[in-house]
């Protein structure tokens, strides 16, 4: 008999005294760094009014910083719950060359919803086995479709010719009635309470789509996956957040969301289709439905609907991952700056984010080149390196945000202390990585990366028997 995968589970912790306690010396050091750096500079160069005003524009293109602890979870009144409660609720599971017990532990998790879902669509594009031949999951499939029929959850599951996520997913979405959709990466296994957690924001009918939150799922299997942890907390702890404080999140990501159906459906034939210079566009289809949100109304992030995912765990994947997301970044960036109002937050941000790039590359560029910061540029790197340490503990404040079942507080600190080693690997492979990407941003191609499986979950999983969801949590009718 097969070991049953056990998912973690956790928690999001709004912001407490304790960590604004923690964060008011960190923000009194950097303080005392920046004026030791304006006193550095001032001593030391002679474009001392040129080099403020370009660490003050610096500063703020770190805007998300503060405001992301701004962000609360979305709550509802118990009338509110009642009419979320009635909703028709759709998820939609693409499938591609995926490991069959991380497949197994994503529908699992869907089934065991303290809110439980009215139907799963899983379409599977076309998977093939390490020989190319058509890969069968009958076992995964029978065991699941008899699960959601003793739970009394409406399934259907599809084969369809290999082409694309997006095709994938509207297979079936373009002709479903369901008032909220929710899609899933076929590798994502969920909190048992993130469909209920992810449906409050709907109780305002301005919103359009809801992000959800995502965690590493195999964050112990290597030293990359670890070091994925931290790199995902300026995303999806940080912008993410402060986006989500303006009711402007402009990238959902795949692992976790959901969408009102008329969002979806509205985009049917146009999604499928987009093209970039003249070539099919079928990377960056989270950031494509968002941007349908986007135009529509509201779009928020709800930290306390969770998912847990896969991540790559060798070099390889993890950089060709990269890429492919920083390429579609880029596509999406010239969408946000043609289509986006100018008076609107999102147009903005993106310019912030360019000027960050920007400000990042001309700084060190402007110092080397005046001669009095060039002979004392031990001090003056000093100081810099000082705020720049400073900053990234303020940003890895935000691991303290969730706690999980699977972490004890003290890997929570080590990876905190680890914020500025973890940061030197973003400034050395990953920046340069997106000055590549931006570059070749037309090479947009397949959603996905894999001809095989290339993450595999550490234990097999399989279906949980049939339980119901707590009273009260249940859709109605």
């Amino acid at each position: 008999m097969s070991t049953e995968f056990q998912a973690p589970t956790a928690r999001y912790v709004p912001p407490r005294t304790r960590i604004m306690l923690a964060a008011l010396p960190l923000a009194g050091f950097a303080v005392w760094a920046m004026t030791h750096l304006v006193a550095t500079v001032t001593t030391f160069t002679t474009s001392f009014g040129a080099m403020c005003v370009a660490w003050t524009a610096s500063f703020l293109t770190l805007w998300w910083v503060p405001v992301s602890w701004m962000e609360r979870p979305f709550r509802a009144s118990g009338e509110q719950r009642a009419a979320l409660d009635a909703l028709t609720v759709a998820v939609q599971v693409p499938v591609y060359n995926e490991d069959p017990a991380a497949l197994r532990a994503c529908l699992r998790s869907v089934l065991a919803q303290s809110r439980r879902v009215d139907r799963v669509l899983v379409v599977d594009d076309g998977s093939v086995d390490a020989r190319g031949r058509p890969a069968t999951l009958d076992d995964v499939r029978r065991e699941f479709e008899e699960a959601a029929s003793a739970l009394g959850v409406e399934t259907a599951w599809e084969r369809t010719p290999n082409r694309g996520k997006r095709f994938a997913q509207m297979h079936v979405l373009a002709t479903d009635d369901a008032d909220v959709f929710v899609t899933l990466d076929s590798d994502s296994v969920l909190d048992r309470h993130a469909v209920r957690e992810g449906l409050l924001p709907f109780a305002d009918p301005r919103v359009r789509s809801v992000a959800g939150h995502v965690l590493v799922l195999n964050r112990t299997a290597s030293l990359l996956t670890r070091m994925t942890c931290v790199l995902y907390l300026p995303f999806t702890r940080g912008v993410r957040s402060a986006q989500s404080v303006l009711r402007r999140v402009t990238i959902n990501s795949g692992t976790l969301a959901f969408y009102r159906g008329d969002v979806v459906r509205r985009s049917a034939g146009v999604y499928e289709h987009e093209r970039f210079a003249g070539r099919p566009m079928q990377m960056n289809d989270d950031s494509m439905l968002t941007f349908y949100a986007l135009l529509q109304g509201d779009t928020v992030h709800q930290p306390s609907a969770i998912a847990f995912t896969l991540v790559p765990e060798r070099l390889d994947h993890y950089l060709k991952q990269q890429l492919r997301w920083m390429r579609g970044t880029t596509v999406r960036h010239l969408w946000w700056l043609r289509y986006m109002p100018v008076t609107g937050a999102v147009f903005w941000m993106t310019v912030s984010e360019y000027l960050h790039l920007v400000l990042a590359v001309l700084l060190p560029s402007v110092l080397l080149l005046d001669p009095s910061s060039r002979a004392n540029l031990g001090a003056v790197a000093a100081s810099g390196t000082q705020v720049g340490i400073v900053l990234c503990y303020l940003s890895g404040l935000r691991i303290f945000t969730v706690r999980r079942s699977d972490e004890s507080p003290w890997s929570r600190a080590a990876l905190f202390a680890c914020t500025p080693l973890i940061a030197l690997w973003r400034l050395l492979v990953l920046r340069p990585l997106y000055l590549y990407a931006m570059c070749t941003c037309r090479r947009v191609g397949d959603w996905g990366t894999r001809k095989a499986v290339e993450v595999s979950l550490a234990e097999p999983a399989s279906l949980p028997a049939t339980s119901p969801a707590p009273a009260g949590s249940l859709k109605k009718g």
